[in-house]
This record gives C-alpha cells, sequence and structure tokens, in this order.
C-alpha cells in the first residue's frame, strides 16, 4: 500500500496538464516570439495559459508574469522592487518566511539595506499591530507569506496589506500553497504583488507566476530578449507554461468541492492523532491551509528527530516530510519552529502531513496507524509511562 502525503512538497500532474505539455511538444512547439504560423501557435498557447493562471486569482491577463517556479517569482518580487532604488532602502518580512523571500532579503541586507523581521506568536501569525509600528518612512516593501508552508498558518493577508498600503508601501506576499486550494480576488485584497507555482497545484514543474499590479514597475532580473513584455528575458517553456495553465483553470473548477473535502481530512487526521502523547499540533488550529496538517515531537530522546519518522513511514510506504521539502537535506532544527518558540530539540522533530487530491478517508486512518505503532515502538519509556 502506497500513500503519498507531501503534496505541499510536490503534486503529481494531472492528466489533462499532461495531454496539454504533450500537445505543445508535438503540434505546437515553435518559438512564441517567432513572427511566422509556427511561432503564433505556441504565443496563442502561452496567452491562453496566461488569462487561464490570470482567472484563478481573478486577475487579468496582462498582470500575469510567467517564471520557472515560485522561487524565481519570490525573487522577482523582492529584488525587482529593491533594484529600483540607488541607495538602499527599508524592507518588512516576517521570521517565518519561505526561503524563496528569506535568501534573497538576507543578500539585500548584505547590501545595505535595513531589513525588520516581524515576529510571530505560538501559531505563526504576525501581528498587524507590531506591522504598523515597524513600518518607516523609507520602507519600500512588505513581503509576508500567505500560507506558511511547515506549519499551515494563514496569515491576516487583508489587514496587513491594507496597513502596508495606508503606508505608502508595496506589498507582496508568497502565495503558492494557498493558490489553487483557497480562493484569491487580487480584485479586493490590496496586493501589489503575488506568487504562485504549478507544481503544487497539480501543474508541472518548472512554471511558476508573478502576478503584478497594474501600474507596478519592477526591474528585471535576467538581461535578455524581453520576453514577457520585458519583465522576464528567455524563451518561454511553452509545455510547462500550457501545463500550468490547465491545472490552473481545473484547480479554479474544483476548490468548491476539493477544499471541503480537504479540511474534513486534516481534521480527521488531527482527530485520530489527538491522543497521541508523543506529538504536538504546530500552526494555527483553525487559520490554516486546507490541506495541511503538521506536529512536532515533545520527546527528549536526541537520537529521534522528524527524519527519523519520515524514513520509518517511508519503509511503511507512507510519504510524509519534516519541514519543507526546500529544508529536507539538512539535519537542522527548523527555523519556522525556532521563531515560534519551540526548543531545540522540538524544532528537530518537525513532521508535515499534507494532503491532495488522490487521498481517501481509508489513507488518513492506516497513516495515522501506522505513525502510532512507529512512535510507540521507537519511544518504548513514553509508551509505559502513558500506560
Amino acid at each position: 500500500m502506497q500513500i503519498y502525503l507531501d503534496y505541499s512538497a510536490t503534486t503529481p500532474p494531472r492528466p489533462e496538464a499532461i495531454a496539454a505539455m504533450q500537445a505543445v511538444l508535438t503540434q505546437y512547439w515553435g518559438n512564441p516570439s517567432s513572427l511566422h504560423e509556427w511561432g503564433g501557435r505556441a504565443a496563442t498557447v502561452v496567452e491562453q495559459a496566461r488569462m487561464q493562471v490570470a482567472s484563478l486569482i481573478n486577475a487579468s491577463a496582462e498582470s500575469i508574469v510567467f517564471t520557472s517556479g515560485g522561487t524565481e517569482a519570490d525573487n522577482l518580487a523582492i529584488m525587482g522592487v529593491a533594484r529600483q532604488y540607488s541607495q538602499p532602502q527599508h524592507i518588512i518580512i516576517s521570521q517565518v518566511e519561505h526561503p524563496a523571500i528569506a535568501e534573497p532579503v538576507k543578500l539585500l541586507e548584505q547590501w545595505g539595506w535595513q531589513v525588520t523581521r516581524l515576529p510571530v506568536d505560538a501559531q505563526g501569525r504576525v501581528s498587524p499591530l507590531e506591522l504598523k509600528a515597524a513600518l518607516r518612512s523609507n520602507t519600500v516593501l512588505v513581503s509576508i507569506i500567505y500560507g506558511q508552508s511547515e506549519v499551515g498558518t494563514l496569515q491576516p493577508i487583508d489587514s496587513l496589506s491594507r496597513i502596508t498600503h495606508m503606508h505608502g508601501a508595496l506589498f507582496h506576499t508568497d502565495a503558492v500553497q494557498v493558490a489553487g486550494r483557497l480562493p484569491i480576488n487580487v480584485q479586493h485584497l490590496p496586493i501589489d504583488l503575488l506568487s504562485v507555482s504549478s507544481h503544487k497545484i497539480y501543474g508541472p514543474q518548472g512554471a511558476g507566476a508573478l502576478y503584478i499590479r497594474p501600474g507596478i514597475e519592477l526591474v528585471p532580473l535576467l538581461g535578455g530578449g524581453g520576453q514577457e513584455s520585458r519583465r522576464r528575458s528567455g524563451t518561454e517553456a511553452v509545455p510547462m507554461i500550457a501545463g500550468f495553465g490547465v491545472a490552473a483553470e481545473l484547480a479554479a473548477q474544483d476548490m468548491t468541492i476539493e477544499t471541503p473535502r480537504l479540511i474534513q481530512l486534516r481534521d480527521r487526521l488531527f482527530n485520530l492523532l489527538s491522543d497521541t502523547p508523543y506529538l504536538i499540533p504546530t500552526g494555527d488550529p483553525t487559520s490554516r491551509l486546507p490541506h495541511h496538517v503538521s506536529f512536532c515531537l515533545t520527546h527528549t530522546n536526541k537520537n529521534i528527530t522528524g527524519k527519523t519518522i519520515v524514513r520509518q513511514l517511508n519503509l511503511a510506504g507512507i510519504a510524509i516530510s519534516s519541514g519543507s521539502a526546500c529544508h529536507s537535506g539538512k539535519l537542522s532544527p527548523s527555523p519556522i519552529l525556532s521563531a515560534m518558540g519551540y526548543t531545540h530539540q522540538q524544532a528537530l522533530g518537525a513532521l508535515r502531513l499534507t494532503l491532495g487530491r488522490d487521498v481517501t478517508t481509508a489513507d488518513v486512518d492506516w497513516t495515522a496507524t501506522v505513525l502510532k505503532q512507529i512512535l510507540h515502538r521507537l519511544m518504548p519509556e513514553l509508551t509505559c509511562a502513558s500506560c
């Protein structure tokens, strides 16, 4: 029995997305910048996908810039704003940002930029009042992640973005984990820049997009042929973009049914594991991603970490993760859990189980049973203490 519960890391491409990619590779493989018929067919595919992705967040098609993924979209947002200034300014992020935000901001800091990293509470939420207090006269950008990938917490993006706009700064959010799972309407949210990723919504890896509110200017990261309205040079990856567009359209169609189903499975898994003495739920219990379940280990056995549990479940045919996939190769405490106040050892014990289209109630029930068995076997001293 194989059970995949790592949908926040990546999702299996939908058959419809694969079919769209195959059609491009066999029929519409021209360079979309070429003026002849082959180029025109490819350009049509790109523009169709642009409309599909734009529709997912209720944006205009011309506000979508295709990138190689969420990381590039985040970098374009951060560096594209920063490179407009000849002198370092002030930027605000949170302490629970994805590395795709945290790392470019660290680079800006080395270049002399002032950086405020807003603290979070025990559930991983940023306080709008703390953001308001942190804004300065030279604050040019605020970037706060929408849905935290490791602990599932949703930030009060509406309040945070409105406070930012009242101050006159730009607001960016990494919505990679939210888009396609919860409704996003950029016509109602005062968001200037928003990042999304194809492979989080059952599209192919290697495609993403940055929403840029009309009227906002960015300095491109790449010099070249001026594709994507001179905002992202390089020949577009037409097959990936086609698959991304189809996945975005289908995600929008499925959301009204799939999101409530995921919430039911999420809550069921939390409930099934609620009596397990070795686990502490992490993140906000209610304001969280619909597909996201996360814990940290409570024990004091330093030989048992979250990665230990991941490997044991993998042997049982169940795939989960220990925090973000972008950190999965490192044996270091989760900086997200550390920022939320967890101890060093607890932060090493992060577990993340994320659900998707193919996950059933039986999968959730079996995973809970196997996880409990593994914990009892690895930590017999706690088993006896709870007998």
